[in-house]
């Protein structure tokens, strides 16, 4: 029974490959994917899958990233200057 409680949570996780997540309630991503924080100035925590990081769409926000923050991010996690509209526009021509 366990098991098809963690095989049902792993098809909703996979379900949707880009997902906000509240920031209050900040867990370790599931094994496949990378939480990062997006915004200018409200930063909102989304979960995607690491494949994304071989794509050059995302990785030009990576570098847009790294112009900003170098290797020091503010919030602890990986954060991407840009408007939330901009990354889902991005990581949705990714899906």
């Amino acid at each position: 029974m366990a098991f098809v409680r963690s095989l049902l949570g792993a098809k909703k996780v996979l379900g949707r490959s880009v997902s906000a997540v509240s920031t209050s309630n900040c867990s370790a991503a599931p094994k496949g994917f990378l939480a990062v924080y997006v915004g200018e100035g409200q930063k909102k925590r989304y979960v995607v899958p690491i494949s994304y990081l071989s794509q050059p769409s995302f990785q030009a926000l990576l570098c847009k990233s790294e112009e900003e923050f170098g290797f020091d991010h503010p919030m602890g996690g990986l954060t991407i200057p840009c408007p939330e509209d901009i990354f889902i526009t991005v990581t949705s021509r990714l899906q």
